[in-house]
């Protein structure tokens, strides 16, 4: 067992490891207003992908204070903008520093950069090259969303989608959709959160009951996994859904802290019954605090007024869609390894393992404190 659970346990710290921010990776959101020759930016950076390139904890106590952000304001400045370039048509469009200010996202406090732009002449497009972070975390993306003439449009940069030409005319309804689509698939497949908790539940699915003498069928085990997608889809896209038009809010804080709850939870289930054959209620139940998770990261890409319900209909399917794409990898193998002392490892030690990973998540969120080193 000591074997065995060393190896589970490296594996699940390796799955693990890069997402402990708790709930998102390394993002930024750049917000680009385009009117004319003139551009005016908002860009939103986390203090702690600054803080791990720029060193901006001058006393090394651990703590970022104010008087340490607003004294390197112009080295944030200066990192940032090196690593960000506009161009329209072929002429670049020289970047001015504006104000900083500090806000505060899902996942931490974030540098607030103004900046303002001005292009030699207005285009069809505006050609966005960013660079940032792309030399210290290759999973780092930044959210962009250009509003021109009443229009938004968004768009996902990486390392590996460094130079973007974004369309200044307003994007057709199926484009808005399409894209919005690509976000929802993008973020459940970053969301480890909500991963892990789809898992947990569905780790019993293919182990029949203690009071069935026959082994669990593949039908069954399907009919099994379907009932708690259902009930999981219901409920988070009715909160994402009455989230993102207004309807019903809740405090972030409150919200992460559920989610790592409910993984936690999840998990146990998997070594002591709590739910009790009730799984699709839990996962409906469940499934109502991540959709207002879901909602969060939809109000940072921001939805385009002209096309709102068909961007949030996008997004929805996207995350159903990326979301059935992980159970349809999930149960074919958990149906032939079911029988095996790697599946029963799985079930236990791999379930301490994520309860224990959401028991320092939920640690962290409640109580606005850092745990883990990344």
């Amino acid at each position: 067992m000591g074997r065995g659970f060393l190896a589970l346990l490296t594996l699940a710290l390796a799955l693990v490891a890069a997402p402990a921010r708790a709930h998102k990776p390394s993002d930024s959101y750049l917000t680009l207003k385009v009117a004319g020759q003139q551009i005016s930016g908002q860009w939103d950076i986390a203090l702690r992908d600054l803080e791990f390139a720029l060193n901006l904890d001058q006393d090394g106590d651990g703590a970022l204070t104010w008087d340490e952000i607003r004294s390197q304001h112009d080295a944030i400045a200066n990192y940032a903008l090196a690593r960000l370039a506009l161009t329209s048509g072929d002429a670049p469009c020289p970047i001015v520093a504006g104000e900083q200010l500090i806000d505060n996202h899902t996942d931490g406090a974030y540098t607030v950069l103004r900046f303002r732009a001005t292009c030699p002449a207005a285009g069809a497009a505006l050609g966005v090259s960013y660079r940032l972070f792309a030399d210290l975390d290759p999973q780092h993306k930044g959210l962009v969303k250009l509003e021109h003439d009443g229009a938004t449009s968004t768009a996902i940069f990486s390392p590996e989608a460094a130079r973007q030409d974004l369309p200044l005319r307003a994007a057709g309804k199926f484009a808005q959709f399409a894209d919005y689509v690509k976000h929802g698939v993008w973020h459940i497949w970053i969301g480890f959160d909500h991963i892990l908790f789809l898992l947990s539940l569905l780790l019993p699915a293919v182990i029949a009951p203690l009071a069935m003498k026959q082994a669990q069928t593949l039908r069954a085990a399907f009919i099994d996994v379907l009932k708690v997608v259902t009930a999981f889809t219901l409920a988070h896209s009715l909160t994402l859904t009455l989230a993102s038009l207004q309807v019903l809010s809740l405090p972030s804080r409150w919200v992460e802290s559920a989610i790592a709850a409910s993984v936690v939870l999840a998990a146990v289930n998997n070594l002591y019954p709590l739910f009790r054959g009730r799984r699709p209620l839990a996962a409906f139940a469940f499934g109502l605090i991540h959709g207002f998770g879901f909602a969060g990261v939809l109000a940072d890409l921001g939805l385009p007024q002209g096309a709102l319900v068909l961007s949030l209909a996008g997004f929805n399917v996207g995350v159903e869609l990326g979301q059935l794409a992980i159970v349809a990898a999930f149960l074919p193998l958990a149906f032939l390894t079911r029988r095996t002392w790697f599946y029963r490892q799985l079930m236990s030690t791999g379930s301490v393992v994520i309860a224990l990973i959401a028991g320092v998540w939920l640690f962290e969120r409640a109580f606005d404190m850092k745990v883990l080193p990344v």
